[in-house]
């Protein structure tokens, strides 16, 4: 039977409380990041790393480098791509190994929440899975999704049949469906999700945690569904959930889009996305991005290791930019980050806030976003959220 070490959760800060909305920066690999480093912080080592989603953005190639670069992963970790929604990610948990980091994702509502699987904390055990064909709503190769409109049929040969096929008692929560119809099923006032999708089951799993509820969760996707019994014991739950507000009025002005290049993309990857600087043997300066140096006597130093840089730092100055930009939503703010102890300032756009609202000695944190869509390739770098850093 798995334990549960660590849960982390992740609320884009767009939106409404209820339905949030991921910013033009981020992704459903963006927010796997959050959720998934959440869920790291102050815990275990990781051997492997599955995510559940709908909603990745390769589909013909793998997210899987990203993902690792992000979460600062060892990049020969086993990634596994899962497709589902809130019952594919309690299979993925009741049938997870110890060192496993499952992460659900989702964008409409937005939304990402991860769990480590260890040897000891939460117990949790397998209930029940069901698979039934009810296909209410699909989606084909190109994307273009049909719903069949039927909601009764949906609730009654879907939902309530599964439920009775799986001879379960009744639950203490229930993910994949509105609080309304999750309320008729539950024995008690059920937590409110703040997603439907594959998030779903770990934003209530760490709801029970929190109200220290043991029982029947449940997670249902049209008429499949996958159920976990929580036993009891210990999770720590760190959760990045701000407040939801609106998204800031920005203008879009049409253009030719910069044309990628991906050998410059594949040389600049690992000090981007794993937030990496250079260090030349014998020297303790950092040079990011990484370069190539000349020494005293002139000759050219080419190699250097790379070395994690902080992710947290104060504004040493800032810049609101309002003149359009073809492909690039404006105004929007750049500022140059002194990193916590390195001696090294870098230059990152801000997320998570409206434009012009940073100032000088702000304090936040480097986090990983979506920079571009360049050629069709999701382009990732760090921007500066200047939330609070802890």
């Amino acid at each position: 039977m798995p334990f549960i070490a660590s849960l982390g959760t992740y609320l884009p800060c767009w939106g409404a409380p209820r339905h949030r909305v991921p910013g033009s920066d981020e992704d459903a690999v963006t927010l796997a990041v959050e959720a998934g480093r959440a869920a790291l912080y102050d815990a275990g080592p990781v051997e492997r790393v599955v995510v559940v989603s709908r909603d990745l953005p390769l589909v013909g190639s793998s997210n899987a480098a990203v993902l690792l670069a992000g979460l600062g992963l060892d990049p020969e970790l086993e990634v596994i791509e899962r497709l589902g929604g809130a019952p594919a990610t309690l299979d993925a948990l009741s049938s997870a190994r110890s060192r496993t980091l499952i992460i659900g994702v989702d964008l409409d509502p937005a939304g990402a929440a991860a769990v480590l699987v260890s040897d000891h904390g939460l117990q949790i055990r397998i209930a029940a899975r069901v698979a039934r064909s009810l296909p209410v709503r699909t989606r084909n190769a190109i994307g273009t999704v049909h719903d069949y409109g039927d909601p009764r049929l949906l609730h009654e040969r879907g939902l309530v049949a599964s439920l009775a096929a799986a001879w379960l008692d009744t639950p203490a929560a229930v993910a994949g469906v509105g609080d309304k119809q999750a309320a008729d099923l539950c024995r008690s006032i059920p937590p409110s999700l703040p997603a439907l999708g594959a998030s779903a089951s770990l934003f209530a799993l760490a709801a029970m945690v929190d109200w220290g509820t043991t029982g029947l969760l449940v997670g249902v996707e049209q008429a499949g569904l996958s159920g976990i019994t929580v036993v009891g014991g210990h999770a720590a739950v760190h959760r990045r959930e701000p407040a939801a507000r609106d998204l800031p009025p920005s203008d879009l002005v049409p253009g030719s889009e910069i044309p990628i290049s991906l050998a410059a993309y594949e040389r600049a990857f690992e000090a981007k996305v794993r937030w990496e600087a250079g260090k030349h043997s014998g020297s303790e300066e950092l040079d990011f991005p990484p370069r190539y140096r000349v020494g005293e006597d002139g000759s050219l130093s080419t190699e250097y290791t790379l070395v994690p840089l902080p992710r947290t730092g104060t504004v040493y100055t800032e810049c609101t930019v309002a003149v359009p930009v073809p492909g690039l939503p404006t105004p929007y703010t750049l500022v140059i980050v002194e990193l916590d102890d390195v001696g090294v300032r870098a230059l990152a756009k801000v997320t998570g806030t409206d434009p012009g609202t940073v100032a000088i000695g702000d304090r936040g944190r480097m986090v990983l976003r979506r920079v571009a869509v360049r050629s069709g390739v999701p382009d990732y770098g760090y921007a500066f959220d200047p939330q609070d850093p802890t």
